[in-house]
């Protein structure tokens, strides 16, 4: 129904010459991201998971997502680095396999030109399954990214479109893995590494011609080995492996964290550390942190507004943690000091044990301006209402005059300019 040839241009075989391109080369880099791809889905639904979506309204992100939710579970508050290292881990890699990722669609490319586009209902569902996991490998990558970036380009919410990606994106995965395992396994046996890394560029030679379509029928000659491909795929991987993790590892590496966001360490001293989002950008007011700011506790048949001061005068603890955003950056411990929340917990009559609290900022507007912690959390006794930060009173921009600090909390719930704790209410 296409005609008996293929157009001219990338349609036909003959456009395509790299004497490199062939099932070898290209399961390869499938090998590698056979196994960096379901870490990097494992670790992104831990991700999702840790903001406890299903306890709460505010927490969830993806109202919609109804059975994608099966796994959901109680985020732990111990250890207390949990969301840092799987942050650090999503995100780390992620990047490192971007060279892989397009040298795969490189190796592969004539097969997303082949003629006739559709040849029976068998290779359109096959067509389909490749258009899925191309678009939503790149979709995936491409806001992950921008994300890592924060540059908040694409419509709609990030959280929403990554997660939706995400189950697309591996359900085509795993169709495609399914059916094409035992050609990759086959043609990794075909020759042997080590023996491929000793051929020069003037010794390579085209595979087979095969059923598969990679090996081009016309190959030009050899500019590059396949050794200096895989080289240079590695080399490409490693180089932003360096300026990447980072920002995730912390201390001296932070300075090697190119990708990272900056100009977002609001100086030395100590509150000179990384933040997202400052008080002027989410429209804080100096009335609104100033002498008339109120904590408000409330629970059960309690409600009571203390000042900073008051505040100040209750029994005071002191906890070494660190904060992990999901874009993969994170601080060292720092160390914090304020009232325990279970000790507020008690104050508005929860004794024996640790409800959930509504917690509820100044911030006007925004994503997470209120969010819910979990009993556990709450129960911690490493979970704060933060007053101060390595010995000096909180900043504007880290949340003065008061924050949460919990344990393996996402950095977005750890909420800054606090103004109301609602125990034992989720809304």
């Amino acid at each position: 129904m296409f005609g008996s040839g293929a157009p001219p241009g990338p349609a036909r075989p003959e456009f395509w010459r790299s004497p490199l391109r062939g099932p070898w080369l290209t399961s390869v880099f499938g090998l590698v991201l056979l196994f960096g791809i379901p870490v990097l889905f494992g670790t992104g639904l831990l991700s999702y998971a840790a903001y406890n979506p299903d306890l709460a309204a505010v927490n969830d992100q993806t109202p919609d997502k109804g059975w994608l939710g099966f796994y959901l579970f109680s985020w732990p508050t111990d250890p207390s680095w949990l969301y840092r290292l799987n942050q650090g881990v999503h995100v780390t890699l992620g990047v490192v396999l971007v060279p892989v990722l397009l040298a795969k669609l490189w190796s592969v490319i004539p097969k997303l030109f082949s003629w006739p586009p559709i040849r029976s209902v068998a290779h359109a569902v096959e067509r389909l399954s490749l258009l899925l996991l191309v678009g939503g490998a790149l979709f995936e990558f491409v806001t992950g990214l921008l994300n890592v970036q924060l540059h908040y380009i694409f419509p709609g919410s990030f959280y929403t479109l990554h997660l939706y990606g995400a189950w697309v994106f591996i359900g085509a995965f795993v169709v495609h893995t399914v059916f094409r395992v035992p050609l990759m396994v086959r043609a990794l046996r075909s020759r042997r590494l080590r023996n491929e890394l000793r051929v020069p560029a003037s010794g390579t030679r085209p595979e087979p011609l095969d059923e598969t379509g990679l090996v081009p029928p016309r190959p030009a000659q050899a500019t590059m080995s396949r050794r200096a491909a895989l080289g240079t795929v590695g080399l490409g991987s490693l180089v932003l492996f360096a300026v990447t993790a980072g920002q995730s590892i912390g201390g001296s590496l932070r300075r090697t964290a190119l990708l990272a966001p900056h100009g977002r360490e609001p100086g030395r001293g100590p509150n000179g550390f990384q933040i997202n989002k400052t008080a002027a950008a989410v429209g804080i007011r100096a009335a609104d942190i100033g002498p008339q700011w109120r904590l408000v506790i409330r629970g059960p048949g309690y409600a009571s507004a203390l000042t900073r001061a008051q505040v100040l005068e209750l029994p005071q603890f002191e906890a070494a943690l660190p904060i992990a955003c999901v874009e993969g950056w994170s601080t060292d411990d720092q160390h914090w000091s304020g009232v325990r929340l279970r000790d507020l917990a008690a104050m508005a009559g929860f004794h024996d044990r640790a409800p959930e609290v509504f917690v509820e900022s100044v911030e006007r507007g925004g994503s997470f301006s209120s969010t819910v912690l979990r009993a556990n959390q709450v129960h911690d006794p490493r979970s704060l209402l933060a007053l101060r930060v390595n010995g000096a009173d909180l900043s504007p921009d880290h949340g003065y005059p008061a924050r949460i600090i919990v344990p393996a909390n996402p950095g977005v719930h750890n909420t800054k300019w606090v103004t109301r704790l609602t125990f034992g209410a989720s809304s």
